[in-house]
């Protein structure tokens, strides 16, 4: 053999073994030289290989799809919800307090301009006066079924000598219920026997200290206890008012102050009490003309007014002595009935007849003999009920 033949032997061998391990990898395959397989080139086909990292690695793992899609690209699918869910219901708006205000009209246009008031004011019944306002007199005045009750103790009440409505009957409580009997009869007596103003009644007396307040207080009292009547009780003694302090409720603003001001309404000034159908007007302030706004007009439809306004209703006015002041003599012109009481053993008969003679504008009088310490056999109501009697 010659060098030329030798020489490319083994320049062949040389370069069998020179060659990198892709070049001889591409031999043994049969793959050509010129085309390499190099790593991350996009047309070479990926070995599908097990994962490391699941459970279970023997598993085969799907084709990762070869695009990229982010959130909110334009080429990527979107997820249709199931068939078997139901709808998401979006949840209903509250309906707030302006649209339930226009739903109910308020704040609407009205006929006749403004706009339509946020509470419609409840029309009385034809017939029935609104016992809230107890006179439209005035112009003005807080409304006294609005006001507190005023509490009056019962008690301390009983234990100065008056008849409560949850004291046992006595011989005092038993005589008022026949003294008021006859007064009842009278004040809502029909036909030819009524009585104008029957139900407006005037206690007085000839003198101070005759007990006129008391029988004024206890009358009032046991007509409460009536089940169809209320009480409407008048401190009218404008010197010494004593009806309010003796059951030992506040005052205020009064009659005198209703007559003097045309600006201040008669309901503004009454007072409710705790005991059930009874009310009070207190007296007011004092004034030098007393007798003459007694006597005036105002004073007159006043009167009228509240004695008619409610027929079950009787108004007593606890006036001044008629010997110690002229207001008792104006009083009684307005009256349906007068309640005169004379104290046992000290009311003369002429201090009677001239008192009588002052009041005699009421045609309708009783008399009630008071402070009597008569203690015969007879005495019908202590003895029947076992209670001694005052």
């Amino acid at each position: 053999m010659d060098l030329i033949e030798r020489a490319e032997q083994k320049k062949k061998k040389e370069g069998e073994k020179g060659g990198s391990l892709v070049e001889r990898a591409a031999a043994k395959t049969g793959t050509a030289k010129g085309v390499g397989v190099g790593i991350g080139d996009p047309s070479a086909r990926r070995e599908a290989r097990p994962d490391p990292s699941s459970l279970n690695p023997s598993a085969p793992t799907e084709q990762a799809d070869a695009r990229f899609r982010g959130i909110g690209q334009p080429g990527a699918p979107r997820k249709e919800p199931l068939a078997d869910a139901a709808p998401t219901t979006k949840p209903e708006a509250k309906e707030t307090a302006f649209e339930k205000a226009m739903a109910k009209g308020i704040g609407q246009p009205k006929q006749g301009g403004g706009l339509a008031p946020a509470v419609e004011a409840r029309q009385p019944t034809e017939g029935a006066p609104d016992r809230a306002a107890d006179s439209g007199i005035g112009k003005a005045g807080k409304d006294a079924s609005r006001r507190k009750p005023e509490e009056i103790d019962l008690v301390a009440l009983r234990e100065a000598g008056y008849i409560t409505p949850d004291m046992p009957p006595n011989l005092m409580s038993e005589e008022f219920r026949i003294i008021k009997r006859t007064i009842l009869l009278n004040a809502f007596s029909k036909g030819d026997k009524q009585i104008p103003n029957g139900n407006v009644i005037l206690v007085t007396s000839s003198n101070p200290g005759e007990g006129k307040t008391f029988c004024a207080i206890n009358l009032a009292l046991s007509i409460a206890t009536e089940q169809d009547v209320t009480v409407l009780l008048v401190d009218a003694d404008f010197s010494k008012p004593e009806v309010l302090n003796r059951l030992g409720v506040s005052g205020g603003r009064g009659l005198m102050d209703v007559v003097a001001d045309d600006d201040i309404d008669l309901a503004s000034c009454l007072i409710r009490t705790s005991i059930p159908n009874l009310v009070l007007l207190p007296a007011g302030r004092q004034h030098n003309l007393t007798t003459e706004l007694l006597a005036s007009e105002r004073m007159e439809k006043m009167a009228r007014e509240i004695g008619s306004r409610y027929r079950d209703r009787i108004v007593i006015f606890d006036s001044p002595p008629v010997l110690a002041s002229s207001a008792a003599s104006v009083l009684a012109l307005y009256m349906g009935q007068t309640v005169f009481v004379i104290e046992a053993e000290k009311t003369t008969e002429p201090q009677i007849k001239e008192s009588l003679s002052m009041i005699s504008a009421c045609e309708n009088i009783n008399l009630i003999l008071n402070k009597t310490r008569y203690s015969g056999s007879n005495k019908k109501f202590a003895s029947y009920y076992g209670y001694g009697g005052r």
